[in-house]
């Protein structure tokens, strides 16, 4: 069947960092039993279906087994050192023709729920000509859904800030979605114990890998 779908959606997950501040993979720590990206990667199945990529660098040996059994593909960022920016635009130089917009997902928010990403897609998809980005707090950012007049300012991006200069540049084509989840990243241990005290999943600080 040729029916036109509705606007399509590809989701990006930046997961190419060092994890310098965590002091050893952090995608490989073990949330409710499972890797943190592996939770990240199948939230994002959910609601993007095989439109998915992954974009690993500093530890990619180590995370392409993870994911040996994902629909997601893989996005090698072999200049992940240059910062956020360059896992973005390397992500976006895979993005099928076909996507009408860009899902960004960072793999260090593992409180963001399916039902999370749901509601920003749908909040998208009643404006697709609108940014949708997750508000939490005082600040508004990742995950974010960006539609295709973005990618050229997505590709131009540079240094480690991610795409908040594009939030910024375009406030009044802004939508915002409060999602509380995504105000705790994991960068630090400290951060993870945080997470098990705010899930309530005791165990998770045991299973690190690697």
């Amino acid at each position: 069947m040729d029916s036109q779908p509705e606007s399509t959606l590809h989701a990006l997950i930046l997961a190419a960092g060092a994890s310098r501040r965590f002091g050893s993979p952090k995608q490989l720590v073990r949330i409710d039993g499972r890797p943190m990206l592996h939770a990240v990667v199948s939230r994002a199945v959910e609601v993007a279906g095989h439109s998915v990529s992954v974009v690993l660098g500093a530890h990619a040996a180590e995370l392409t087994p993870l994911l040996s059994h994902s629909p997601a593909s893989i996005v090698i960022n072999r200049d992940w050192e240059a910062g956020m920016a360059s896992s973005i635009r390397a992500g976006l130089a895979r993005l099928p023709g076909t996507a009408d917009g860009v899902l960004i997902l960072l793999v260090d928010q593992p409180s963001v729920t399916a039902e999370d990403l749901r509601r920003l897609a749908g909040a998208w998809r009643r404006q697709p000509d609108y940014i949708a980005a997750a508000q939490y707090g005082s600040t508004t950012g990742a995950p974010a859904i960006f539609p295709r007049w973005c990618l050229r300012e997505l590709a131009e991006l540079r240094g480690d800030r991610g795409a908040a200069a594009l939030l910024q540049r375009h406030a009044d084509r802004l939508v915002r979605v409060p999602i509380a989840a995504a105000a705790l990243d994991v960068d630090t241990p400290e951060d993870l114990l945080l997470l098990e005290r705010t899930t309530d999943a005791p165990g998770t600080h045991g299973g690190r890998q690697g």
